[in-house]
């Protein structure tokens, strides 16, 4: 991926809309790059206009199960992003077609079209895992690496944190209303929570031709929390008290099948499944030089960011006395 590294590029971004995506999109246009955004929706990624000059962000519709709009948002361009990923599935958008379906159908089109992709996987990604989020990220893995080769790159985040995330925000404004947070397996799950600024950085740096093709890159902040320690961060930046709840696996597997129905579930079976292994980098990638690091990206910690949106949870918010206790409660 180094054909005209330093000039100005034409780069699809298929999910440019999302939390990762408008992310992505500002370090692409801040590079000086053009960005289409392939979208089921083009009219809900108006918001990102703002971010670039006129003309330079362009919405165009694109369904990664339709293989001819695949085709008609990579012709034309010199790179590609894919950043789609789904949590929970909902009618036609099952893990299978998005995630493996979809990521192959975006190889080939760079393929045919002979262009570059850098592709979101996520850290466990296995195509032998149990759940299927993890089965259907490592088949795209290797759906993708299959077909280009050295001319794609995999990009597995562990849990990312931003603004608009869906971890930190939602247990923030779950603590506003419960006196109780849940801990799923006792909370002893490890993260490496990565900033979403350091990961669009990482994604523009490949694009830029920065990063070497044909590898699987794990990027990971600069500490692992375990999952309670990440709600003591919340209630701690909140400056709530709140007790926490164990919530033994069995449990949460049967709360994951009730909620699991809703349109919009808080928790599924699968992701319970996931919750059981620790999502940090792994000792291969940090030697074989396949992290944020090796890129050349100093992680942003999570004491750093977290604050910077999260008093918004706080009960007066930013006007929440600074000199108020912030220490948090909880049950063994």
């Amino acid at each position: 991926m180094t054909q005209k590294a330093n000039l100005p590029k034409v780069v699809t971004v298929f999910g440019g809309s999302g939390f990762v995506g408008r992310h992505v999109v500002r370090a692409l246009v801040k590079r000086g790059h053009r960005v289409r955004v392939a979208v089921r929706r083009p009219d809900l990624a108006i918001h990102l206009q703002p971010i670039g000059d006129v003309g330079q962000i362009t919405a165009i519709q694109a369904n990664l199960r339709h293989r001819w709009s695949v085709d008609r948002a990579v012709e034309g361009a010199d790179a590609v992003i894919n950043l789609v990923g789904i949590l929970f599935e909902s009618g036609k958008q099952t893990f299978s077609a998005v995630q493996e379906f979809g990521a192959k159908a975006v190889a080939e089109a760079c393929r045919d079209a002979g262009v570059p992709l850098v592709h979101m996987s996520a850290i466990g990604a296995n195509v032998d895992g149990e759940a299927e989020y993890a089965k259907t990220k490592g088949r795209a893995e290797k759906a993708v690496l299959d077909t280009l080769g050295d001319r794609a790159i995999v990009m597995r985040p562990s849990i990312i944190f931003g603004p608009e995330d869906d971890f930190f925000n939602k247990f923030a404004d779950m603590a506003r209303f419960s006196p109780a947070l849940p801990l799923i397996g006792g909370g002893t799950t490890k993260f490496q929570p990565v900033y979403v600024g350091d990961v669009a950085e990482a994604f523009a740096r490949a694009v830029d031709g920065e990063v070497a093709g044909g590898r699987i890159y794990e990027l990971g902040g600069p500490e692992v929390l375990t999952f309670r320690e990440c709600l003591e961060e919340v209630l701690k930046i909140t400056r709530r008290k709140r007790f926490f709840v164990n919530i033994p696996w069995w449990a949460a597997m049967m709360q994951g099948r009730i909620l699991g129905m809703l349109p919009k579930p808080l928790l599924t079976t699968d992701q319970v499944t996931l919750l059981k292994r620790d999502n940090v980098v792994s000792a291969e990638a940090d030697v074989d030089g396949r992290t944020l690091d090796a890129i050349g990206i100093k992680p942003a910690s999570v004491d750093a960011i977290l604050p910077t949106y999260l008093w918004r949870y706080r009960e007066a918010g930013q006007f929440t006395n600074p000199a108020a206790p912030s220490e948090n409660g909880g049950t063994g």
